[in-house]
């Protein structure tokens, strides 16, 4: 994953949020877009992320799972995580780059 920009990080992060509503809407799902962020943000262990794809689970078959998956991979390495101070995985990707850089 090549980070170029805070900015870059939003709109990526803005784009999965659209999804995910969208997905959420079109699966009848009970949750919503607060509780996958909710989950990411105070996640505590391993557990956790299948607390995500869960969310996601309708039953499909293979494809739509691998698209579930990755939609929910996005999520969390997107998504802000209260253990990394706020940021998302991607954001710390950005700053170790940017301190490789200089």
């Amino acid at each position: 994953m090549q980070i170029e920009s805070k900015q870059q990080i939003l709109e990526r992060r803005k784009n999965i949020e659209q999804e995910i509503i969208n997905t959420l809407k079109e699966i009848k799902s009970d949750f919503s877009l607060a509780d996958v962020q909710n989950i990411i943000y105070h996640e505590q262990d391993n557990d956790d992320m299948t607390k995500v794809i869960s969310i996601f689970d309708c039953g499909g078959d293979i494809a739509e799972m691998n698209e579930m998956l990755e939609l929910a991979s996005d999520a969390w390495n997107y998504f802000p995580h209260k253990v990394l101070g706020g940021i998302s995985p991607a954001e710390v990707l950005l700053e170790y780059q940017n301190k490789q850089e200089k």
